[in-house]
C-alpha cells in the first residue's frame, strides 16, 4: 500500500511561480471587464468619503520611476481607505499646458513654426499633450493603479479652463492681482518669465569682481571727510548688471571704514576689509575712519560708465558673508535691489529685450550685445578707467531654467502679479490647521509663504490659458469686471480657451461695457497664466466639477518639490478664491535615487525604468518596493534592492500557497470550528494575527508602509513558517480529514489567509486578487469588494500570550540542542530525536500543562523529567530558559507514513511499517 495516498497532502492550483509580468494584465482585464472599481464605489454609496486629489503629472514623455513611486503610493491610500469603509474615488489628472510642450512642438517644427498661426500652434500643442495623456494613462494602469481612467481631468478641458477663469476672477475682483514692472526670473532662451518652482539651482563658474565707484558728493564720516577723490568698493558676480546700477546698499548697523591704500582711499565694511584686501592683493592699507553704515546714507557716487549718480542707501538685505559690505544695486535685475530702491523712489532700469540682448538704452558700448558677452566688455571698460580692483572666477549655485537647463537672469518686465502679502496671514493660519506628513512639511511651506510677497502669474507664451483681461485702446486702462470675467468664463467653458485667439477683444467684451474715458474699443492681454496657476486651480476645477468629489480634499500626496509648486499654488489660489485650504492633510514622498543615493540621470547612466522593472519582475514587486521604503525620505532603487523585494514577495506567496494547499478539503461553512473549541496553539496564532491587524492599520493610517512590509514579512517568516505552520504539518497531513484538531488548524489558517490577503491587498494588488480567487467558501468576486478585517479584541489574551512566549523561549533552547546533536551526528533530522527535558521546579510545573511537547518541538519523543531528577549524560544547558536538554536517537522504527520513530511500528502484520497512531487513521478511512 502506498501510504502517501492516505495523507492529507497540500493540493492547490494556485501557481508556485508568480509569472507576474504575464498574469498581471489578466487581472487588470478582469477588473476592467467586471467594473470592480465602479462596483467598489457603488458599494460605498452613502458612506463617508475619503478624497485624495491627484496632483497632475505633466503630459510630456513616458513615466519614470518617480512617477511610479508617487502613483503607487496614491493607489495604496485609496484602496486602503475603500476597504476601511470609505467611498474613496480616484480621479487621475494631467497638466497639459505650458512651456515644455510648446517648446517641444516648436523645436520639432523648426522653421515651419513661423508659418503657423497661434491657433494652429495651439492645436498642435493640444494634440501633443493628449497623445501623452493616453500614453501615460496606459503606463499608470499597468502599475495596477485603479481609478476613473475613462474620465480623467486634463487642464486643457473647457470646463476646467472655465473654473480656472472663475478662480482668477475671484482674485481679480478682490483686488489681489496687479500689473507691475518688477524683476522676475527670466529665461532668455525660452523668452518668458519663470516661477520659483520652475527654477533649478546648479553649480556654475563665473566672474567675481571688486569695483571702485568714484565718490561724487561726500560727507564727514567719523572724523574724516569723504571727498571726490575717494571710492566706494562694491562686489558682484554679475558684471553685466553694472550698466543697470542705480545705487549702492549698505547695512545701517554694520561697522564701515575709510581705508587708505596706495591707489586712494576706499569705503568698505570693517569686518570684510582684510579678506577683500587679500583678494585684491593690496598689502599695505590702514584705517583712517570708522563709523556705522547709517552715516553713509546720502553719499553719492558716479556711475563708472554713464553720466548718472549712484547714491548710497540703507538695506537690511546686506550681509557680511562675502564681498565688501557695499552692495551693487540694480533694481531692474534683483528682487532685494528692487525692494530697497522702492523706499528711495529709485526707478527700475533694465535696458534689455526678451532674448537677453541689451537695447539702445544701455548705450552704444552695449547695445545689441548678449548679456553674458557683456561680462568681458564691462571688465575691460573698468580696467581702462582703473576702477577694477580684482577679477577672479568662483563656483557658486546659480538658477537655471527647468526646461532648457540654461542659466536664467533676473529682469524687470511688465508682468501680472498675485499679491501674497494680502492673504499671507490667512494662508499661514490655514497651514497650521493642516496635518503634515512628515511634520517638517509645515515648517517648510510656512517659511516659503512667509518669505513670499507676490507671485508672477503671467507668461509670454501662447500654449496656456490666456489672462482674461482687456485694455482700453484709447487710454490703456485695464478692464476687468464681474461681467467681463463671467463672459470669458462662459466662452471658455463652451469653446475652450483657444477662442481667445480667434475672436477680437470687442467680440468678447459684453455689450454695455465702456471705459471710464468713454471708449468702448478694447484690446486683449497677450500673456497666458503661469502653468502653476492652471494646476493650482484644480481644487475648484476638479473637486467642484466632479459630482463624486468634494472639497476640501482629505489628502494631497506629491514629491517634496511641490512645497514650492502645487502645494503652494493650490493653497494660495484656494485661500484667495474660496477662503479655505484645499487640503486637510499633505503627505510628501522623497526623490528616487540610485543605490549610492545619487540622483538619477541619463548622463550618469543610473536611471531605472519602471517599464523594465515590470518586464523583469512584475508590477507587484515594484509596488512592494514602494511599500518597503521609508518614502518620506529619498528612496533608493537598484537591481539588488528589487531582488530583495522579490525574495520577500516569494515568502508571502509561498506562505499563502501553503495555506491554500491545506485548505483543499475545507469548506468554511461546513468545517469551521468555533473559537472556543480551537486548540490553544490555533488560538495563539489568531491572537498573533490580531496584533498584526492592529499594527498594519496604524501603519496605513500614518502612511508608514514600510512597517506593513516588515510586519507582514516577519509574520509569514517567524510566526507562521518557522513555528505555527511547522508544527501544524503533522496534524494537517497525518490525522483523519475530519479530525477536530485538524479542522481547528484549518479554521485558523483560513482566517489567517483571508485576513492577510485583505491587509496586503492595497500593496500587492494582483497577487491579493489571485489569492482571493483560490480561497474556499463564499465571498465577494474581488478582494476589493470586501471590508477591512475588524480587530477581534476577544482574541487578545495576555495570559495566553505570556504562556506561549515562555514556551517559545524553551523551544528555542530545544532547537539549539537538536542543532548541536545534528552536528555531532547523533541525529540526522529532528524527527530522529528523543529529547529529555530537565526543568527547574517552576519550569516543570509550566511544561507539565502540555500533553503534546513532541509535536511542539517536532521530535518523535519528548520526555519531561521530574524537577528533582538527576541529570545523566551530556546535556545542553538552555540560554533562554531554565532547562537542560538531552538528545538521543529515538527508540523504535521510523513510520513510513508520519516519519516519527515509534516502538509500535511493526506490531500490525498487515501494516508492518506504520505506527499505531497512523494505523488508527488508516483503518478509519
Amino acid at each position: 500500500m502506498d501510504y502517501k495516498d492516505t495523507l492529507n497532502l497540500p493540493k492547490t492550483d494556485f501557481p508556485m511561480r508568480a509569472s507576474l509580468a504575464k498574469r498581471e494584465p489578466e487581472f487588470q482585464q478582469f477588473w476592467e471587464e467586471n467594473q470592480i472599481y465602479e462596483k467598489a464605489l457603488k458599494k460605498r454609496e452613502g458612506a463617508k468619503q475619503f478624497i485624495l486629489h491627484d496632483g497632475p503629472p505633466y503630459a510630456n514623455g513616458d513615466i519614470h520611476i518617480g512617477h511610479a513611486l508617487n502613483k503607487i503610493l496614491k493607489d495604496i491610500v485609496t484602496r486602503y481607505n475603500h476597504l476601511q469603509g470609505f467611498q474613496a474615488p480616484y480621479v487621475p489628472g494631467w497638466d497639459t499646458h505650458g512651456l515644455p510642450i510648446e517648446h517641444k512642438v516648436t523645436k520639432e517644427l523648426g522653421e515651419k513654426r513661423k508659418e503657423l498661426s497661434t491657433t494652429e500652434l495651439r492645436d498642435m500643442c493640444r494634440d501633443y499633450a493628449l497623445k501623452y495623456v493616453e500614453r501615460q494613462k496606459g503606463q499608470f494602469k499597468r502599475l495596477g493603479v485603479w481609478g476613473d481612467w475613462d474620465n480623467p481631468y486634463v487642464t486643457l478641458n473647457p470646463k476646467y479652463e472655465a473654473k480656472q477663469i472663475d478662480v482668477f476672477g475671484q482674485m481679480a475682483l478682490k483686488g489681489l492681482l496687479y500689473q507691475g514692472l518688477k524683476p522676475v526670473h527670466w529665461c532668455t532662451d525660452c523668452e518668458t518669465a519663470l516661477a520659483e518652482a520652475e527654477i533649478e539651482y546648479q553649480d556654475s563658474r563665473g566672474p567675481s569682481i571688486f569695483v571702485k565707484f568714484p565718490v561724487k558728493e561726500g560727507k564727514v564720516l567719523g572724523e574724516e571727510e569723504l571727498t571726490a577723490d575717494d571710492f566706494v568698493v562694491i562686489w558682484t558676480t554679475t558684471p553685466w548688471t553694472i550698466p543697470s546700477n542705480m545705487a549702492i546698499s549698505v547695512h545701517p548697523d554694520f561697522d564701515y571704514v575709510i581705508a587708505q591704500t596706495s591707489n586712494g582711499r576706499i569705503v568698505a565694511a570693517k569686518e570684510l576689509l582684510d579678506q577683500m584686501m587679500k583678494t585684491c592683493k593690496v598689502e599695505e592699507y590702514s584705517i583712517v575712519a570708522e563709523f556705522k553704515g547709517e552715516e553713509l546714507e546720502g553719499v553719492k557716487c558716479k556711475h563708472p560708465f554713464y553720466d548718472r549718480e549712484s547714491q548710497l542707501i540703507l538695506g537690511d538685505h546686506v550681509t557680511l558673508e562675502q564681498g565688501s559690505g557695499c552692495v551693487h544695486t540694480a533694481p531692474g535685475h534683483g528682487h532685494d535691489d528692487y525692494v530697497v530702491c522702492q523706499d528711495y523712489d529709485i526707478p527700475v532700469f533694465a535696458p534689455m529685450d526678451n532674448t537677453g540682448t541689451f537695447t539702445e538704452e544701455a548705450g552704444e558700448e552695449f547695445a545689441g550685445m548678449y548679456y553674458d558677452d557683456a561680462n568681458i566688455k564691462v571688465t575691460n571698460l573698468l580696467k581702462e578707467q582703473d576702477l577694477l580692483m580684482s577679477l577672479n572666477f568662483i563656483d557658486h549655485s546659480y538658477p537655471h531654467c527647468w526646461r532648457c537647463k540654461n542659466p536664467v537672469i533676473f529682469r524687470a518686465t511688465k508682468q501680472w502679479f498675485a499679491s501674497v502679502d494680502a492673504i499671507k496671514d490667512e494662508a499661514l493660519e490655514a497651514v497650521r490647521n493642516v496635518k503634515w506628513y512628515p511634520g517638517w512639511g509645515e515648517t517648510r511651506i510656512t517659511n516659503m509663504i512667509e518669505n513670499r510677497t507676490d507671485w508672477c502669474i503671467s507668461r509670454q507664451r501662447v500654449w496656456g490659458v490666456p489672462i482674461p483681461i482687456f485694455y482700453c485702446k484709447d487710454c490703456g486702462e485695464t478692464i476687468v469686471t464681474e461681467e467681463t470675467i463671467e463672459a470669458v468664463k462662459e466662452l471658455f467653458g463652451e469653446k475652450g480657451s483657444g477662442i481667445w485667439y480667434e475672436l477680437e477683444a470687442n467680440e468678447m467684451v459684453p455689450e454695455g461695457i465702456t471705459c471710464e474715458c468713454g471708449s468702448s474699443d478694447f484690446e486683449k492681454e497677450q500673456d497666458i497664466m503661469d502653468v502653476w496657476f492652471d494646476s493650482g486651480a484644480s481644487h475648484a476645477a476638479v473637486l467642484e466639477n466632479y459630482d463624486i468629489l468634494d472639497r476640501p480634499a482629505d489628502l494631497y500626496l506629491e514629491g517634496t518639490d511641490q512645497y514650492r509648486g502645487w502645494f503652494n499654488s493650490s493653497l494660495l489660489t484656494s485661500i484667495a478664491a474660496r477662503g479655505e485650504a484645499p487640503y486637510k492633510a499633505v503627505v510628501t514622498n522623497g526623490f528616487t535615487v540610485d543605490k549610492k543615493g545619487k540622483k538619477m540621470s541619463k548622463s550618469i547612466g543610473n536611471v531605472v525604468s519602471p517599464h523594465d522593472i515590470i518586464k523583469q519582475y512584475g508590477a507587484d514587486i515594484l509596488r512592494l518596493w514602494v511599500a518597503s521604503s521609508n518614502f518620506k525620505e529619498d528612496v533608493r532603487v537598484s537591481d539588488k534592492i528589487l531582488k530583495e523585494n522579490a525574495e520577500v514577495y516569494r515568502r508571502i506567496r509561498n506562505t499563502s500557497r501553503y495555506i491554500l494547499g491545506n485548505l483543499a478539503d475545507f469548506d468554511p461553512a461546513e468545517n469551521s470550528v468555533a473559537y472556543d473549541k480551537l486548540t490553544e496553539l490555533d488560538r495563539w496564532a489568531l491572537m498573533q494575527l490580531q496584533k498584526l491587524v492592529k499594527l498594519v492599520k496604524d501603519a496605513y493610517e500614518n502612511y508608514e508602509y514600510h512597517k506593513i512590509y516588515h510586519a507582514v514579512h516577519n509574520f509569514c517568516l517567524v510566526e507562521l513558517s518557522s513555528f505555527y505552520m511547522d508544527i501544524l504539518k503533522d496534524r494537517m497531513y497525518i490525522l483523519e480529514p475530519n479530525d477536530p484538531v485538524r479542522r481547528s488548524g484549518q479554521t485558523a489558517m483560513y482566517e489567517i489567509l483571508t485576513t492577510m490577503t485583505k491587509i496586503i491587498a492595497p500593496v500587492i494588488v494582483h497577487t491579493a486578487e489571485e489569492i482571493w480567487k483560490y480561497l474556499p467558501g463564499d465571498h465577494a468576486e474581488s478582494v476589493f469588494l470586501e471590508d477591512w478585517p475588524e480587530l477581534k479584541e476577544e482574541y487578545i489574551d495576555e495570559e495566553l500570550a505570556a504562556k506561549w512566549d515562555r514556551l517559545l523561549a524553551i523551544r528555542k533552547d530545544v532547537s539549539k540542542a537538536l542543532e548541536l546533536a545534528r552536528k555531532e551526528k547523533i541525529i540526522g533530522h529532528p524527527l530522529d530525536a528523543a529529547v529529555k527535558i530537565y526543568p527547574s521546579e517552576k519550569t516543570y510545573d509550566f511544561l507539565a500543562q502540555f500533553d503534546n511537547l513532541a509535536e511542539l518541538f517536532i521530535v518523535s519523543v519528548a520526555q519531561l523529567a521530574e524537577a528533582d531528577e538527576q541529570v545523566s549524560g551530556d546535556v545542553y544547558e538552555g540560554k533562554e530558559s531554565e532547562i537542560k536538554v538531552a538528545v538521543a536517537q529515538a527508540a523504535g522504527e521510523k513510520c513510513d507514513r508520519c516519519w516519527n520513530y515509534s516502538e509500535t511500528v511493526g506490531e500490525d502484520k498487515e501494516h508492518e511499517t506504520v505506527c499505531a497512531r497512523c494505523l488508527e487513521v488508516i483503518n478509519s478511512l
